[in-house]
């Protein structure tokens, strides 16, 4: 049983993780464009929120839900400008695929309550992956930036293989070791975001 410092570890060690992560980007030269770091910050600061509310005592999952999905709503700020229409085409398509699958399994395990805002985040987190993609397939931006447009495209999608295993491990109760692939999944795809502000 957690107790004395293993505790106080236990429930600050991810969101410092995420303000380590948020100062990561905060401090990264040369930025994109400083509307791009803003909008990461403003997400990486709503993850945070997010963060807090799923390891509350109590059920907070849909407070948590929402400040996920005004994070992913900053993302999209960041990730949509300047990509073209047949990329964020095929991006959002492709994400669109395995958001459908992923839906078709988790919702009749959904409490009925909750199928409106688990349908709207899972809409709002396929678009981000899918512009974020988009941004790393149009020429024009991958070649001017090639290192930032792969690491917020590799961001998105580990951000939605973290959903996934968190939504098939909260609602169908079948992922083994959960703490380690929800987490890892979600660290990694918040410091390749962080990184991609990094024009360079």
């Amino acid at each position: 049983m957690l107790g004395g410092p293993w505790l106080w570890l236990h429930y600050a060690g991810k969101p410092l993780a995420t303000v380590l992560i948020f100062w990561l980007a905060a401090s990264a030269q040369p930025a994109v464009t400083v509307r791009y770091r803003r909008a990461l910050l403003a997400g990486m600061a709503l993850s945070l929120v997010g963060d807090v509310c799923l390891m509350l005592p109590g059920d907070h999952f849909v407070a948590g839900l929402i400040a996920f999905l005004l994070a992913h709503v900053c993302y999209i700020v960041a990730f949509a400008p300047g990509s073209s229409a047949k990329a964020r085409a095929g991006g959002l398509t492709l994400i669109a695929a395995v958001a459908l699958v992923n839906l078709a399994g988790l919702l009749p395990r959904i409490d009925a309550e909750l199928k409106v805002p688990v349908f709207a985040y899972v809409a709002m987190l396929a678009t981000m992956a899918g512009v974020a993609l988009a941004r790393a397939w149009t020429p024009a931006l991958s070649d001017a930036m090639p290192r930032s447009v792969r690491f917020a495209a590799a961001g998105a999608v580990c951000f939605v293989v973290s959903d996934s295993l968190l939504a098939w491990d909260r609602f169908a109760g079948n992922i083994p070791m959960p703490a380690l692939l929800v987490l890892g999944t979600y660290y990694i795809a918040q410091w390749c975001i962080a990184e991609s502000v990094l024009r360079r």
